[in-house]
């Protein structure tokens, strides 16, 4: 019979893997033999000659293995905060349960432990429906500044706030929550100073903690609250490591391990080189810290007073974070929202045109309840009409049009549905709208309902569906009708400028013989509260000059010139209305 398996996870980099292997002798040491153990190394740098040093350790029940987070750390390294002595190996620990989908459960724990007590024993713990087993921080119980730093940057109670150095992780549940993205999210929110990703785990974590006994993890630090004898992980923190302090409290515990492992001699040489300016400038490290810890407390916009006093919606300013962000980065044409997963839309589901008899009573269906549904959005003063500018550039279209503008709401569609209603084009001609493929194939609900039969025209990755979309463009334009389409490729929610402009628009303007009518929404706040704690905007409809193909150009010079003016329309609106020349904080944008 197979003897069951308990997952253990390190992370360090070469610098610290040889307190890696003093924690590992004594985990080994301790352990039940009736388990397999598992041990998974999370690094990004460690050099050949460290590997096979550590992997030269292993025993029978014991399985050692390095795992590379290169990939992962990439994707989002430039985004991680760091401090004085921390490095990216304390962020490593968030991608466990991604990167091992077959483990529901693991331990993870810090390279600067000794453990004296059976994991087995750690890992029998039942979570229930709690993200992680972990014990109570001590340093915030029992120092004040990082006490009320935990309570009003974080929002965790001090007594709750949990340290991450030993972690039993329910990765079950982490999956099925999504908690590396909202670890990945909460990084456009706010910039954690004083405890880092522990900070971020606490926020992200709090309410659904399994607190474990304090001998699971006893920090070398201020009041020790259990006996010696029954301590089952040493945790050095911060000035307490015995290979840099000769004084250092349990001492005797690391260096009995530290005997055992193959790097023994080198730890004896560092602490025997260790100089007092190197334990002044630990000193100083921790003076600094609590010096941060204050300012960090007394800003204004700090997490707590961003997301508890002022009422604002933890989701909006995330959003509002990441599309900084991403002017930051030039990444414009990328969502900051989540779109629905998509799945290939075959030319048979869809009837672009609304010709059969069933789609024709969707449609009227879905008119009627998207009708009422605008009504009260406009009733409750959820969406706000200021005024409709230029609206004679509308009504004066003789033939069928492209019609632009620039996305930042869900509901902008219901704004330019109110401007084409009061141009009276839709006395005689139809509104189509351009989606993509996900919102016609998996939007749920009242919503998937009015992406589907609202006159869209969805976007497909399947050839044929394209080809069958193209000639009902076609034919859409032809027979007079308008399309709308978001040139910009991107929902930024609320955001004011106007994007780099895509040429999907303009190439089929240019196809069809027909002009480009630009239209672009201008925002200002009102005094409505809405139900994200951020003002209502109250929307004015610019709707210009049309913009028509030139005869004497080909089709490229055309679609270019035809998207230059589109966007310099929109420029002027902005700059004329906002009273400030635009730029972006990416630099010049072409």
């Amino acid at each position: 019979m197979s003897k069951q398996i308990v997952p253990v996870f390190y992370a360090c980099d070469d610098a610290f893997v040889k307190y890696t292997m003093v924690s590992l002798c004594s985990l080994m040491e301790n352990a039940s033999k009736d388990f397999e153990y598992n041990i998974h190394i999370l690094h990004t740098n460690i050099c050949e000659e460290n590997r096979k040093a550590v992997l030269g350790m292993a025993k029978p029940g014991f399985h050692i293995c390095f795992e590379d987070v290169s990939e992962r750390i990439r994707a989002i390294g430039g985004s991680l905060p760091l401090r004085d002595y921390y490095s990216l190996t304390t962020y490593y620990r968030l991608f466990i349960p991604e990167m091992f989908p077959q483990y529901d459960k693991a331990i993870y724990v810090d390279s600067d432990t000794v453990i004296e007590g059976d994991f087995a024993e750690l890992y029998a713990t039942d979570l229930q429906d709690n993200l992680v087993g972990a014990v109570v921080e001590q340093v915030m119980v029992q120092v004040d500044v990082y006490g009320t730093y935990a309570e009003e940057v974080t929002g965790v109670d001090r007594n709750k706030f949990f340290n991450a150095g030993l972690l039993l992780i329910n990765c079950k549940k982490f999956r099925e929550e999504n908690v590396l993205e909202r670890f990945k999210e909460l990084l456009y929110t706010y910039r954690f100073a004083v405890t880092q990703d522990e900070d971020y785990l606490n926020v992200i974590c709090k309410d659904r903690v399994c607190y474990l006994p304090a001998t699971w993890n006893v920090e070398v630090f201020g009041d020790i609250l259990c006996e010696e004898k029954d301590i089952k992980l040493f945790h050095y923190i911060m000035v307490s490591k015995p290979w840099h302090y000769e004084d250092a409290r349990f001492a005797d515990h690391f260096w009995k391990y530290a005997k055992q492992a193959p790097c023994y001699e080198e730890i004896k040489r560092e602490l025997a080189e260790y100089t007092d300016e190197e334990r002044e400038r630990d000193a100083a490290v921790l003076k600094n810290l609590e010096s941060l810890a204050w300012e960090e407390i007394s800003r204004e916009d700090n997490y707590y007073n961003l997301v508890n006093k002022q009422g604002k919606s933890i989701d909006r300013i995330i959003v509002l974070n990441k599309i900084a962000q991403y002017e930051k980065e030039g990444r414009f044409d990328e969502d900051v929202e989540e779109d629905p997963p998509t799945r290939e839309l075959l030319p048979n589901e869809i009837d672009y045109l609304r010709k059969k008899g069933t789609s024709k009573i969707k449609s009227k269906f879905a008119y009627t309840i998207a009708r009422k549904f605008m009504n009260s959005l406009i009733e409750d003063k959820k969406m706000i009409i200021k005024e409709i500018k230029g609206i004679e550039n509308y009504r004066d279209l003789n033939s069928g049009a492209i019609v632009t503008c620039n996305h930042f709401n869900a509901y902008d569609s219901f704004a330019m549905q109110i401007a084409y209603e009061a141009s009276g084009q839709h006395k005689k001609r139809k509104l189509f709208r351009v989606i993509r493929e996900g919102n016609y194939t998996n939007f749920p609900g009242f919503y998937g309902v009015l992406m589907r039969n609202c006159n869209t025209f969805p976007l497909s990755s399947n050839m044929q569906t394209m080809r069958k979309f193209m000639s009902c463009m076609d034919e859409v334009l032809k027979e007079g009708h308008f399309m709308l389409i978001y040139p910009e490729q991107s929902m930024w929610w609320n955001y004011r400028k106007p994007k780099p402009l895509k040429e999907g628009a303009f190439k089929f303007a240019v196809r069809n013989n027909v002009p480009v009518l630009p239209c672009f929404i201008t925002m200002e706040d009102s005094n409505i509260l809405d139900e994200n704690g951020f003002f209502v905007q109250e929307y004015t409809i610019h709707v210009g000059a049309p913009i028509y193909p030139d005869p004497a150009l080909n089709r490229k010079k055309n679609v270019e010139e035809m998207a230059r003016k589109n966007y310099e329309l929109w420029k002027n609106i902005y700059e004329t209305t906002y009273h400030e020349t635009l730029e972006y904080t990416c630099g010049k944008v072409d």
